[in-house]
């Protein structure tokens, strides 16, 4: 089967947003073993979606939509897509209770126009909105499969996932298990992982591996389709052991796991609290941690030192220092990491300090970035040379601070065995 997805509304063209929902909804039809060969943005404007449509209808039979299941005029895919296919809209009741009960319980008055939200093709089997108002749709003709989904991805992403996607599974009949596992690297790019591997990727057939970079890091989709769940984890297992002999000093995670999440785990493992001051990344690699659950258990806290003088004031190292080796430098980076650890008693500390750009930061180049790591065993520092803009600079340097806690970790928990 080969899909097609068309993400319906003028936001999108304008770049007002970000079309998410198409990466989303590839990743979940690959798992499925369907080829995702077009993606399409079409404005609010019948016309347009019409043409659309048509075009699709030539070189896939499956299109997906996203967007455009609202109340109000401008949005219009179920109305374009009914008149496309000579059927019509019907009230669904369920959907409409739901509406109702969604305004009871927030205390607001329900406008008419809401009810559109409820109108569902006739003969369509519904996908329920457990997550908002609009519900979704799957409806075949000619043998093809049109699948409608709501615009927000806090809608989307769960509607696809437990209702559109177990009745795809259904319909294409799979008798077969079809298992994918994802291997995350970092601190290689995707050029030479694929040169690395070179020869496993030009026989694989199945499993299939499917590499993708993104953020600076590098992930592996391993995807097996066998009759059983034990015979795809055979292949999977085996084709991992080929590629982890090859590249797997880079390997850092699996399947959903994040540089700021794997951190985390690894800290808890081994019972250990992390503290951080920052300069140029002004609570970002904090921020980064605070995003997983669960952080509170292992992150103590941390400074921000974005001049010179909070360097001294809040974290005690000394104008002499500062003055003979500058901010930007190993001598200051590492001074940063041991007095944030001695400071809040963590176990492990990180410095990150640098010059963002665009501008030099005295005789050093924009791009610059000095990382220091303090553990009871001692300290490391890390000189990094960025090319990118400022903000990007920033992010990579948490990224990469983070993949440092990693290898510090993991180095000194396989010391004790």
């Amino acid at each position: 089967m080969n899909a097609e997805i068309i993400a319906v509304g003028s936001e999108l063209l304008l770049g007002q947003i970000t079309n998410t929902n198409a990466r989303f909804l590839s990743n979940h039809l690959a798992e499925l073993g369907i080829n995702v060969y077009y993606h399409t943005v079409v404005g609010d404007n019948a016309d347009r979606l019409e043409d659309a449509i048509n075009i699709a209808e030539n070189r896939a039979d499956l299109i997906l939509f996203t967007g455009g299941l609202g109340p109000t005029k401008d949005d219009l895919t179920k109305e374009s897509i009914a008149r496309h296919l000579n059927t019509t809209l019907e009230m669904n009741g369920e959907a409409l209770d739901s509406i109702v009960a969604f305004f009871e319980r927030a205390g607001r008055p329900m406008t008419e126009n809401n009810k559109k939200q409820a109108l569902v093709l006739k003969d369509s089997d519904v996908l329920v909105n457990h997550n908002g108002m609009a519900p979704g749709m799957m409806y075949k003709k000619d043998g093809r499969v049109y699948i409608l989904l709501p615009g927000p991805p806090k809608e989307m992403e769960p509607m696809f996932q437990f209702e559109a996607k177990p009745k795809l599974a259904h319909l294409l009949n799979k008798e077969d298990v079809i298992l994918s596992h994802v291997l995350r690297f970092y601190g290689i790019g995707e050029a030479e992982l694929e040169d690395r591997l070179h020869d496993i990727l030009d026989k694989q057939s199945n499993p299939t591996i499917a590499p993708l970079a993104a953020d600076g890091e590098v992930t592996l989709r391993i995807t097996a389709k066998t009759n059983t769940t034990e015979e795809a984890w055979e292949l999977i297992n085996g084709t991992k052991e080929e590629i982890l002999d090859l590249v797997g000093e880079y390997l850092y995670g699996y399947d959903n796991d994040s540089l700021a999440s794997k951190s985390i785990e690894l800290l808890k493992e081994q019972s250990k609290t992390i503290s951080a001051a920052e300069s140029l990344t002004a609570g970002l690699f904090q921020s980064e941690l605070a995003s997983v659950a669960g952080a509170s258990a292992v992150l103590a806290g941390g400074v921000i030192t974005y001049n010179e003088e909070m360097k001294v004031h809040q974290l005690g190292l000394s104008a002499e220092l500062l003055a003979e080796y500058g901010v930007v430098s190993e001598q200051t980076a590492l001074a940063m990491a041991e007095a944030v650890r001695d400071k809040f008693k963590t176990d492990i500390s990180v410095s990150l300090t640098g010059a963002a750009g665009p501008d030099a930061h005295g005789d050093q180049p924009a791009g610059t970035v000095w990382i220091g790591i303090a553990t009871e065993q001692g300290s490391e520092s890390y000189r990094l040379q960025l090319s990118g803009m400022r903000n990007t600079n920033r992010l990579r340097a948490v990224k990469l601070a983070l993949h440092y806690v990693i290898r510090t970790l993991t180095e000194e928990d396989a010391r004790k065995i």
